[in-house]
C-alpha cells in the first residue's frame, strides 16, 4: 500500500472516518499514474489534501456569482467554456480530489478515463472517480517530475494557477514528507 489509512489521517486529520474510503482508492489511482515515490505522494496529498479541504468536499464551494467567473470572459475561454453566459461556469465548477475545472479539461479527463463528463460531469463527486480525475491530472499536467524535483511551488501553480492556499499545501508537505516512510 503506498499510503495507509492511519498514515493519510495524520497528514489530513479533518478528514475523519473518509480516509477508510479514501485510502484505497488513492492507492490504486496513485499507482496507476506513478504516484509512487515518497516526494510525489507527499506532494499529491499535500495538494489533493488542500484542494478538497482534507477529502470533504468533491465539488468546488461557490455560489452563482462566485462560479459566473467560469461561464464567460477570459477565464472561461481559456478553460474551453463557451463564450455566452450559458451555465458551463456552473456546470464544469471544479470537481474531484484535484477540482478539474472547466468544459475542455471535463472533455480530457473524460476521454482518458473512458467516461462522458460533458453530460455527467456530477460523477467526478464519486469517491473514485475524484481519486482518479486527481492522479490523472497529476500526471497528464507532468506533476509527476517537479515533484521528484522538489519544485513545490510550480506544482501549486499548475494546479491552481497561483498560489493561493500555498501555506496550508506546505503544512500538508512537510507533514506528509515526515509521515510517509
Amino acid at each position: 500500500m503506498l499510503v495507509s489509512e492511519k498514515q493519510l489521517l495524520q497528514i489530513l486529520p479533518a478528514s475523519g472516518a473518509r480516509v477508510s474510503v479514501f485510502a484505497p482508492l488513492l492507492d490504486v489511482a496513485m499507482g496507476r499514474y506513478q504516484i509512487t515515490t515518497k516526494s510525489r505522494i507527499a506532494a499529491f496529498i499535500a495538494q489533493v489534501g488542500h484542494e478538497s479541504g482534507q477529502l470533504r468536499y468533491l465539488r468546488e464551494l461557490g455560489n452563482e456569482a462566485y462560479l459566473s467567473k467560469y461561464d464567460t470572459g477570459p477565464l472561461a475561454a481559456r478553460l474551453g467554456n463557451t463564450p455566452h453566459a450559458d451555465g458551463d461556469g456552473q456546470k464544469y465548477r471544479g470537481r474531484g480530489l484535484i477540482q478539474i475545472t472547466g468544459l475542455r479539461n471535463y472533455q480530457r479527463c473524460g476521454d482518458a478515463l473512458e467516461l462522458d463528463l460533458i453530460n455527467h460531469p456530477e460523477w467526478l463527486e464519486q469517491p473514485e472517480l475524484a481519486c482518479l480525475s486527481a492522479a490523472w491530472f497529476w500526471h497528464s499536467t507532468g506533476l509527476n517530475g517537479l515533484a521528484d524535483d522538489q519544485a513545490f511551488e510550480s506544482i501549486t501553480r499548475r494546479i491552481n494557477g497561483g498560489l493561493s492556499g500555498q501555506a496550508n499545501r506546505l503544512a500538508l508537505y512537510r507533514v506528509a514528507m515526515q509521515v510517509l516512510k
